[in-house]
């Protein structure tokens, strides 16, 4: 009678549901971080999950005083199938030289009304994070720009520069 729910925001749940022989038992809980804050869920329902198992993640979700919203087993789910390509944009755009990484984010905050810039944001996910994000994407899509690795990036991971838990990513942190 057990349901198997992973909390990933970038691993294929159908890949995790095939290593089950219930495969019609699991889906995908997208809890965000900070999860006592964030009142958003991602159920993700795989072609096998069954919709009794679905129902009951998205009841669960509601128990625990989450609002939830369904996706597919897609890459990033919804919030992360945007988020991931928006913030590695900005890494192409201050890689080019076309704005600086402080102005990109306050033009993010300031005129998209984000509470975090795309370079504060990659540093408080874990620059090393987010690049073994995009390298899973990439690897599946290798022909999708939105997925294309950077060599900012990759460099900054190189030299352990991974954001706010090493102290230093693209800001420095004390």
């Amino acid at each position: 009678h057990t349901i198997f729910a992973s909390n990933t925001s970038s691993l294929q749940i159908t890949q995790l549901a095939n290593s089950t022989t219930r495969q019609d038992r699991f889906g995908g809980l997208h809890f965000f971080n900070p999860v006592p804050m964030m009142k958003l869920v991602e159920v993700i329902k795989t072609p096998m999950t069954s919709q009794k198992t679905f129902e009951s993640l998205v009841d669960f979700s509601k128990a625990v005083g989450k609002s939830p919203v369904s996706c597919k087993d897609t890459p990033g789910f919804i919030v992360n199938r945007l988020l991931v390509p928006y913030m590695m944009e900005a890494v192409r755009l201050f890689e080019r030289g076309d704005a600086s990484k402080e102005d990109i984010d306050v033009a993010m905050k300031l005129g998209a009304g984000y509470p975090m810039g795309p370079f504060e944001l990659l540093d408080y996910v874990g620059l090393d994070t987010s690049k073994y994000i995009i390298d899973g994407w990439h690897s599946l899509e290798p022909n999708n720009p939105l997925f294309a690795p950077s060599p900012l990036l990759n460099k900054l991971v190189e030299e352990k520069k991974l954001g706010k838990k090493t102290g230093e990513g693209f800001y420095k942190y004390k």
